[in-house]
């Protein structure tokens, strides 16, 4: 009998053990290393799966919630690698609907992105510097007012509903690439601990400043506020996932790690309720603002998706006067994903975002409290299209959260609701985890927000503005079947003015831009790649 067969099946054996160790070792990519050898085929299929597709499933702009050329853009922009486009755009220019068009001008002397996109070596990769053009705090006069160094942050997504790695790897990244991180309602971790700044997000439940009852704690959240870069407070009334719905985490779930940090017993399942206890009306939740900004110095605002306007109308009477106020207001859109939900609160519950932003702008408008008040925009904005109608609009700054998931790995599996992400960023699964190398991917959400900032500033350019807050609602359209084209302003009925800043801002932000760009000013630190 010839041996050749099975010298044959034993190299055969030695080579997939080979490749089993080779992906056992790696550290780059998550599915190679929770499903060795057998998850290489989800790389095959990658490779060939755009000329599958465009015989026999679907086009690259048809897969929800993001289409295959958004998470291209973003996988692309994350790794530094070539995120640019060849023969023409995939959309339906021809038959679709509400397809946004920018409107360039052909002459202007702005050149924002030569100078802030590349640095000082003209570089891919260096950091770009693109701040908020408005300081969060100051009108109120917070202690601790300050300007978000970057327009573009990372939304709250709590430890508990993402993995340990994943939220170290959201911070560090976040550190790198000079923005803030919100910790989401699940509490302020280790894992947030990684230097970079933070929002801390006070949910219905008040997971890390709660008492043993579960009652909200003032002394626990300032102490907590004092341990950690904490920027500001954000109340959360509600979010785009699940508006006006509590959450439920099964004791299953619940780790010794997750019982301290929320301050929750163990063994036992923890129901987040609907609405807040702290304060049932908005003169009471006003007092509890105006608490937490004098205990903390501080600024403090909330975060809501948008249903009945009765709420932002009675807000925004009783902060007329200016003697007490939110400092910002975060928008979620009724299209936002990263919380799991009933499927009729995730499809038909809260408007989407650009109802819903448009009309609490303008609530804040008509009252004049435009300028006083920062607008943050969430909810699928960090895409350069939604992100450029969302600053048109009137937003300040914008808050990431499924966009930068996927930068550390997420391939929208969506089995976040699970506990079985097969990437290890949605998951408690410590074997599933493991695969997530934080320090890797931190580098690739900080690539991601260099690349969108990179992208916004070239944009802003090209409308001939030196910052992409200056850009308002008559410089996009949304074009219908290419034959009508209708100005954001007509289509939400903004008021000449609304959606863009007042004088002193625009004058104030001109000017912060315009230093930045100054020889002694440009000396960014490379972001590093790996």
């Amino acid at each position: 009998m010839s041996r050749t067969p099975l010298w044959a099946g034993l190299g055969g054996l030695g080579a997939v053990a080979a490749v089993a160790a080779r992906d056992l070792t790696q550290r780059t990519h998550a599915i190679r290393r929770n499903y060795p050898v057998v998850g290489n085929l989800r790389y095959a299929l990658e490779r060939v799966g755009p000329e599958l597709r465009q015989y026999i499933v679907t086009s690259n702009d048809e897969e929800r919630p993001f289409s295959r050329d958004q998470r291209s853009w973003v996988y692309a922009s994350s790794k530094l690698e070539n995120n640019y486009t060849g023969f023409g755009t995939d959309n339906d220019v021809e038959r679709g609907e509400s397809y946004v068009i920018i409107k360039h001008r052909t002459f202007s002397d702005v050149a924002p992105s030569s100078a802030l996109a590349h640095g000082a070596k003209g570089e891919h990769d260096d950091l770009v510097r693109l701040p908020a053009a408005k300081v969060i705090g100051r009108p109120r006069g917070r202690r601790h007012a300050f300007r978000p160094e970057s327009v573009v942050n990372v939304s709250g997504m709590s430890f508990g509903s993402l993995s340990g790695p994943a939220i170290q790897a959201l911070n560090h990244g976040v550190a790198l690439a000079g923005a803030y991180q919100n910790t989401g309602e699940g509490g302020l971790s280790d894992h947030h601990r990684q230097g970079g700044d933070l929002m801390f997000q006070v949910g219905t439940a008040y997971f890390g400043c709660r008492d043993e009852h579960g009652r909200f704690d003032i002394e626990r959240l300032v102490e907590l506020c004092a341990s950690a870069p904490v920027r500001a407070v954000e109340i959360k009334l509600s979010q785009g996932a699940k508006p006006g719905l509590g959450g439920m985490l099964p004791a299953a779930k619940i780790t010794p790690e997750i019982s301290q940090i929320r301050g929750i017993p163990l063994g036992q399942d923890c129901a987040s309720p609907s609405r807040h206890t702290a304060f049932t009306d908005v003169d009471s939740m006003l007092d509890v603002v105006e608490q937490i900004a004098e205990r903390t110095g501080l600024p403090v605002g909330i975060k809501s998706a948008v249903g009945d306007l009765v709420f932002w109308e009675q807000l925004a009477e009783a902060m007329v006067d200016r003697q007490r106020g939110v400092d910002f207001v975060t928008v979620d859109g009724g299209e936002g994903g990263t919380g799991a939900a009933p499927l009729i609160f995730t499809d038909s519950v809260a408007l989407p975002f650009r109802l819903g932003f448009a009309r609490v702008y303008a609530t804040f408008a008509r009252a004049g409290l435009a300028d006083d008040v920062t607008f943050i925009g969430a909810g699928k904005l960090g895409l350069p299209d939604n992100a450029m109608v969302a600053m048109a609009m009137g937003c300040d700054v914008l808050h990431v959260a499924r966009e930068a998931m996927l930068s550390i790995g997420c391939i929208q599996a969506q089995k976040c609701h699970t506990d079985h992400c097969p990437t290890g960023v949605a998951t408690q699964s410590p074997w599933l985890a493991h695969g997530l190398d934080p320090q890797l991917k931190a580098v690739r959400l900080a690539s991601y927000l260099n690349t969108l900032r990179r992208d916004l500033l070239k944009v802003s350019e090209a409308v001939g503005v030196w910052h992409p807050g200056l850009v308002d609602a008559d410089d996009i359209e949304l074009v219908s079947e290419a034959r009508t084209g209708v100005p954001l302003r007509e289509i939400y009925g903004y008021e000449h003015g609304w959606g863009s800043l007042g004088p002193d801002l625009t004058d104030e932000v001109v000017d912060l831009m315009r230093g930045l760009v100054e020889p002694e000013e440009r000396r960014p630190q490379d972001v590093p790649t790996s």
